[in-house]
């Protein structure tokens, strides 16, 4: 029996007498690495990062005063000799900022590690283990979860002679591990009845190798995030301790500078150059770990990293861009959409 060639043609397309191979190479996939330097939340947080690094390790060596250098100009505008003004002291601000720098970054990230390494351990464990170990490490984070943590910094680093940075950022990572950990174990109860777990399990892999090669991995963004948010606790934490005083005001930092400027009525004596800066690099430090942290949910979430990228074209032309939160209503006709309804409602009375 012989079929024609019409009929291979109509089932599968391309395939009759007269079907040649195609000629054209494949198209290549194109591989999207570095995914999440290439976002331009992540980018543009890790830059101005960098810049802070920077500042952080060459501040000490580049500035052009001692911080507590004293001169004959007191309390003067940026100029020339003195970029960011003066104190009432004649110190220079600009030199102040950049040394403050080190002990913010190293506060920072100081207690972020120790925090992150904590919550790991203690929420990765409970969350694997589960049973009585589930359940002593859960009430561990709780206690530690309801302390007031700054309440309890002050305390510590007000009983000691001498609170040094490393000891300040010591005593903010042990007190501020407890959430990060809460979400790490409800993170790894939801991994832990997967299939691959339980193909590692099943082969016989001990249980640390199941948990540093299996488990983590897909933990990492969710711990990233976790370090990200701790060490902007830990350098608001650190500059609030500096700012009322608790700390010692001879090692300087950008609380150290707002503490002066306070105590000296700078806003009084419009000196706005001796606390803006301070301010400014604050604030431009919380925006770069925002927007790194911003840059980590959108590359562990395709909902958010797909986002405002699909586009619809409407019967007239229109091309709408679908977005997060926004429900697009098309219209078939040019006249404005409205909600009314567009059939009457008809009441019938009933007569009696």
């Amino acid at each position: 029996m012989t079929i024609p060639t019409s009929s291979i043609e109509q089932v599968i397309p391309g395939q009759g007498s007269m079907a040649q191979p195609e000629t054209g190479k494949p198209a290549k996939v194109k591989k999207q690495r570095f995914r999440f330097v290439a976002n331009r939340k992540a980018a543009t947080g890790l830059v101005i990062l960098a810049i802070y690094v920077l500042f952080a390790i060459i501040g000490p060596w580049v500035a052009p005063y001692e911080p507590d250098a004293r001169g004959n100009d007191l309390i003067q505008p940026p100029s020339a000799d003195h970029w960011l003004g003066t104190t009432h002291l004649g110190q220079d601000v600009f030199s102040q900022l950049l040394v403050g720098t080190r002990s913010v970054m190293f506060v920072g990230f100081f207690a972020g590690i120790v925090a992150t390494v904590l919550s790991v351990l203690i929420g990765v464990t409970a969350g694997y283990l589960g049973g009585k170990a589930d359940e002593g490490l859960s009430a561990l984070s709780n206690v530690f979860l309801v302390i007031p943590a700054l309440p309890l910094i002050i305390i510590i680093t007000s009983t000691l002679e001498s609170a040094e940075d490393w000891l300040i950022a010591l005593v903010i990572g042990l007190t501020s591990w407890s959430w990060n950990a809460r979400v790490l174990r409800a993170q790894t109860l939801s991994l832990r009845r997967r299939d691959f777990v339980d193909a590692a399990r099943a082969t016989g892999e001990k249980t640390w190798r199941v948990i540093v090669f299996e488990l983590m991995p897909n933990l990492t963004a969710v711990i990233a995030s976790g370090f990200v948010g701790t060490v902007i606790f830990a350098v608001l934490s650190e500059i609030t301790l500096a700012f009322i005083g608790v700390t010692s005001s001879t090692t300087w930092n950008w609380g150290t500078i707002l503490f002066w400027a306070q105590g000296q009525q700078a806003l009084a004596q419009e000196a706005w150059w001796w606390f803006i800066p301070a301010g400014l690099a604050i604030a431009m430090l919380g925006t770069a770990l925002s927007l790194i942290n911003f840059g980590i949910d959108e590359f562990v979430s395709p909902r958010l990293r797909s986002a405002g990228k699909t586009k619809i074209k409407t019967i007239d032309g229109r091309t709408v861009r679908m977005r997060i939160g926004f429900t697009p209503v098309l219209s078939n006709s040019p006249a404005p959409h409205t909600h009314a309804s567009p059939t009457p409602v008809v009441r019938k009375e009933v007569t009696q």
